[in-house]
């Protein structure tokens, strides 16, 4: 039987991530491997963990990157839109990671296949039985018509309601000690960027692995 594993907010991580990666056995030509956003920030080695992403979906089939917030907030802040937010958001240890390896990369700190992977980020994926994304849902709202600030902010008006997405809903953002599991929704953030476990589901068995 095919499998999902999802791993839940990264946050510069790196090796929380290689030890998850080392601890799931994915089949690499059937199953399919989710990431639900926040790869970066806040965390020591934010450079390491998107390094290893773009290596990892060159050699994977089936790989899905979900947008975190702070992929929105780096996307903002190179725009020239809104600097202050990322900078609060703990975006500065990231900028600054960046700049120490900057060299030949013109204006901008951040290599062209970086960017390039932040581009390609996805809002929300779905199966016949899931729906990941990186913050949750507005309910009563049909899936294409969710305002993305909803997908990748929203946190109690989501996670409080007990409403029927038509799919259960994997998703991150808000950090529990342990992995939320309700019959509409399965919360995965379990505070890695603070020190605690970084979180893999594996479904449909619902099994949880951590480091």
């Amino acid at each position: 039987m095919e499998k999902i594993f999802a791993i839940g907010d990264i946050h510069g991580h790196f090796n929380k991530l290689v030890s998850i990666m080392d601890k799931i056995d994915i089949d690499l030509d059937k199953d399919t491997l989710v990431f639900i956003g926040d790869y970066i920030d806040r965390g020591p080695s934010s450079f390491e963990v998107v390094e290893y992403l773009i290596d990892l979906k060159m050699h994977l089939k089936n790989i899905v990157f979900l947008k975190g917030n702070h992929e929105d907030m780096l996307e903002k802040y190179l725009a020239g839109t809104d600097r202050l937010s990322y900078l609060a958001n703990g975006g500065q240890k990231t900028l600054e990671q960046y700049l120490k390896r900057s060299q030949g990369h013109g204006t901008y700190p951040i290599p062209p296949e970086h960017l390039n992977f932040f581009d390609s980020l996805f809002l929300f994926y779905q199966t016949d039985d899931y729906i990941f994304v990186h913050a949750g849902l507005r309910k009563k709202v049909p899936l294409e018509m969710q305002n993305p600030t909803d997908l990748l902010w929203i946190r109690n008006d989501f996670i409080l309601s007990d409403y029927d997405f038509g799919k259960r809903v994997i998703f991150g953002h808000t950090p529990f000690s342990e992995p939320l599991v309700q019959s509409n929704k399965i919360g995965i953030d379990t505070g890695a960027v603070y020190g605690n476990k970084l979180t893999c589901v594996e479904l449909p068995e619902l099994v949880f692995h951590y480091v």
